[in-house]
């Protein structure tokens, strides 16, 4: 964060200074007390559970300089009428500070923070970069990001979530982003937005954000994305698996559950070998090689930072190698398409291994009136793709459409603790998908899982 005064920042959040003017304000805001930096600002925000009040004081026993609040406190602080508003006018203040910051705003129902970690690592070669922790999207997350960037920052990549019309054009006008991309319009949030259209158009707020020297990147995955930005005059680079990509994979080949492809770019063509799991992966490395295409990275340093990229963020995709079993930790989040994507992982590596493949499938959240025809449609794909065993955990509906006399055999378990019990029945060579909305906490059944199949092995927990 860019240095600032406590008086400074009062007036740039309209707030009721009560600490010293000079003040002096050097690391970004913190809304958990445990996250104190020294020099900080602590948000004392009030959630359902918890009110930061509370913890107002811990914070600047820690080092905090300067708490916001909505309420006066026994110590320096700025009280306001709300303190997500005075983040985000504070953050624009910050973008607006650094004019040769560029700001990637990523938004599309699934991939955002796979595609945010690919062009992390390739622009992270290039100069110092800033992209959000875990899947920081949101009115709170987003600002936070931003404001960790300083005069020395090159790069500043936001993801950009909603979960109604309107929320990508709040957080544009904090992060006024130079470059969008736009990953695919899918079905996750239906039930929030009742129609694919209406999340196309939420989606299509980051492209219309835009100002004239933007540059629109737009996946040729779905029929809404491609034309976001029609009637704008922007510089567009589109991505995806076809001739009609500016930016495309060609000559796909799945190598132990990872893409290897020949990138196709207007610079020419190299080859990349993925060391994330799955098919899914490439467009959301499509997605980062457009970004750095349109910023003029040379080809061979975006192929070799695709082809060397580690994965960021927790439970998705984690491979865990065990003894003669291997399991796929896919737990962080779930949809339709990143279901179906997930059990051809599944299927490949069952494939590649020999075993049989076991698909815990916990519930998929915010589908709305579509959810059990969702889950049923998943049942059957997963039958369709010869997956052995699917093992509904909470969540029956995945088996509504198999009948009794399928090959795949169906375990309903109201329970993870009913789950792990099937373990006794894996082999070696099998393979093991966990996958699940985030709210089901299904990684701790894949915690749960390594750590039975290994306690019989007798390696350490």
């Amino acid at each position: 964060m860019i240095k600032l005064t406590a008086g400074q920042i009062a007036d740039i959040v309209h707030g009721e200074l009560n600490a010293p003017p000079d003040l002096l304000v050097t690391q970004a805001p913190v809304f958990d007390s445990r996250d104190v930096l020294s020099g900080c600002i602590f948000l004392a925000l009030k959630g359902e559970h918890r009110d930061g009040h509370d913890f107002a004081q811990a914070a600047l026993a820690q080092g905090a300089a300067l708490v916001i609040s909505t309420r006066l406190i026994a110590g320096p602080c700025i009280v306001v009428d709300d303190v997500l508003i005075a983040l985000g006018l504070l953050a624009r203040h910050i973008r607006r500070a650094l004019p040769n910051l560029i700001v990637i705003g990523i938004t599309g129902s699934q991939g955002k923070t796979t595609t945010k970690d690919l062009l992390a690592w390739i622009l992270g070669m290039q100069g110092e970069t800033i992209a959000a922790h875990s899947s920081f999207n949101n009115e709170l997350g987003m600002p936070l990001t931003l404001m960790r960037c300083t005069q020395s920052t090159r790069y500043c990549i936001l993801e950009m979530g909603a979960s109604h019309p309107g929320e990508i054009t709040t957080l544009c006008s904090i992060a006024t982003p130079d470059i969008g991309v736009v990953l695919k319009v899918g079905s996750a949030h239906l039930g929030e937005f009742g129609s694919r259209e209406a999340i196309a158009s939420t989606k299509a707020e980051l492209i219309q954000a835009l100002g004239e020297n933007g540059i629109a990147i737009l996946g040729l995955y779905d029929n809404f994305t491609p034309t976001m930005a029609d009637g704008r005059r922007l510089s567009v680079l589109t991505f995806g698996q076809t001739h009609q990509a500016q930016i495309r994979a060609t000559d796909i080949d799945i190598r132990e559950g990872r893409a290897h492809f020949d990138l196709v770019t207007p610079d020419g063509r190299a080859a990349v070998g993925m060391r994330l799991i799955g098919a899914h992966q490439i467009p959301n490395a499509l997605a980062a090689a457009a970004v750095a295409t349109a910023l003029h990275i040379p080809l061979d340093v975006i192929a070799s930072g695709l082809s060397t990229a580690e994965i960021a963020s927790k439970w998705r995709m984690e491979l865990h190698e065990l003894n003669n079993l291997l399991v796929i930790n896919d737990a962080y989040n779930a949809n339709p398409e990143s279901t179906v994507a997930a059990l051809r992982t599944l299927s490949l590596f069952a494939q590649e291994r020999g075993g049989q493949s076991w698909a815990f499938l916990g519930k998929m959240r915010e589908l709305g009136e579509s959810a059990s025809q969702e889950h049923a449609l998943i049942g059957t794909l997963a039958e369709e793709m010869g997956i052995d065993h699917l093992v509904c955990v909470d969540a029956p509906e995945y088996g509504l459409n198999i009948l009794a006399k399928s090959d795949m055999r169906v375990h309903y378990c109201r329970t993870q603790s009913e789950a792990r019990e099937l373990v006794d029945h894996f082999t070696f060579g099998d393979v093991v998908l966990i996958k699940a909305s985030r709210a089901e906490k299904m990684e701790e059944l894949a915690q749960e899982i390594v750590r039975i199949w290994n306690q019989r092995a007798g390696l350490p927990e």
